[in-house]
Parts: structure tokens; sequence; C-alpha cells
């Protein structure tokens, strides 16, 4: 078994190397992550220029490869040829903060995981709830073991074509986790606002700011599962299309 570890923080980033470390109980890993944070960055492809890697040596000691790319280029470029050994499997994490509801189409973390499935790779992607405002180092061990326990289950029981696990982890010691919960989307509730500022040279730039994102909590739903201490694991499919919606359309005259 040979799994690829990446992620969109970082090469360096804490939860990639908890991850890394528990995927290494079920064979041979290769990490390839991008050589910044990417965040938010959504499903991003690099065709314009060309990419660099380089060797690097994680915190615990271990190599890693890092990329100037996106996080789906450090996913495409090793299916692609650049690590001649087959990948199994791509597991994407551990995100820092949950990816629930529409930030799957943000979500680096999970459009990396994304890119496995496009090229016939099995795909996880795994994010962390951690507390809003926390401060300090967060503790990874928990999403870390559930995320090798996932695995495990997608090893031994395959996954359906073109289907991607979003596995979100709440805050949690691994005794405290009410267990496992399949889940649909959710509704994320986005609070976003335009802070327009005045550079030294009297022209205006803007970020986009605002308040933490909440969401519905809602019985089913990776939101509600979270927030009731269970484990969300949600199947994405990539076949976007709302077949309700082309059954009206069809009734268009153009």
């Amino acid at each position: 078994m040979h799994i690829l570890v990446t992620n969109d923080d970082g090469v360096q980033a804490p939860g990639l190397l908890a991850l890394a470390q528990e995927m290494r109980k079920l064979g041979k890993v290769t990490v390839f992550a991008p050589d910044k944070n990417w965040s938010a960055s959504g499903h991003v492809k690099t065709m314009e220029r060309p990419l660099r890697v380089k060797e690097v040596f994680l915190a615990d000691g271990t190599s890693a490869f890092a990329s100037d790319g996106a996080p789906s280029d450090c996913v495409a470029l090793p299916l692609l040829g650049l690590i001649e050994e087959q990948i199994d499997l791509v597991v994407s994490g551990i995100n820092p903060n949950a990816n629930l509801g529409h930030d799957v189409t943000y979500s680096g973390t999970v459009t990396a995981a994304m890119e496995a499935v496009i090229a016939g790779v099995k795909g996880i992607a795994v994010s962390l709830d951690s507390p809003e405002g926390h401060k300090g180092i967060l503790d990874y061990s928990c999403s870390a073991s559930v995320a090798r326990r996932v695995a495990e289950k997608v090893i031994a029981d395959g996954l359906p074509e073109g289907v991607v696990m979003n596995v979100n982890v709440p805050y949690l010691k691994e005794d405290e986790l009410k267990g496992f919960m399949i889940t649909r989307q959710g509704l994320r509730v986005y609070r976003d606002a335009l802070d327009e500022r005045i550079d030294p040279r009297g022209k205006p730039y803007y970020w986009i700011g605002g308040e933490a994102p909440t969401g519905v909590d809602e019985p089913g739903t990776d939101f509600g599962a979270l927030r009731a201490g269970y484990v969300s694991i949600t199947p994405l499919q990539l076949d976007l299309t709302h077949y309700k919606a082309m059954d009206v359309l069809k009734k268009w005259q153009f």
C-alpha cells in the first residue's frame, strides 16, 4: 500500500506531519505538499508557468517533497509520474479548520483529494474542527487516528467510482467521540464583509474580511454531526449536475 499525503497549509504544517505518521502504520507514505499556505485556494491547476519541486525534511526528520504549485498540483505531479511507484490512496490534511457545506468548493484540502479521484485514485480529505480563537498548539492526535481508521476502511472495502471522502473531526479526545456518522453537506453561513482601505499613495485596496462562518445545525448534516460530537464522513461526488433542474430546463423553448 502506497499512500500519498498532501495538504493545502504547507509542507511544514503540523497537521500534515501528524497525518503522515499515522498513515505510515498502513503502508509506505510519500509526502508531497505545497511550499506555502494555499488555504481557500479551491481547485487550482498550474498551466502557465513551470513548477519547481525540492526535497525537504519534516520535523521528525523524514523526507518530503515540496512544490511551489497548488495543492492539486502536488497530487497531479506524482500521479503523472514524478513519483515512479504507483500510488494507491491520497489522503489530504489535516486541515486545522473544518470544511463543511460550501467550504468544499473553496478548500484546497478537499480539492486535492478530488484531483486524486479525477485521476482514478481513491481520495480522502481530513479536517479538524478546532475551536474558534484557539491559541497555542493544536492537538491533532485524535483527528490523525480517525484519518487512519477511515483510510483502513477505504483500503479494505474500496469506494464507489467518482466519490471523494470528506472527513471532519470534532476537537475532542478520541475517547470523547460519540462515534462516526455518514452525513450530507450542511448549510454553511458566511458572514464576509468588504474592508476598503487606502494605501500610502492614496489608491484604494481591499480585504475580504468579516466574522468567522457558522452553519445551520441540522440532523444528518456535516455541521450537525460535529456539533453533536460525531466524526462527519460526507461522500462527495464529482458529478455536479442538478438532475431535477435538467427536467425543468428541457421544457424551455429556445
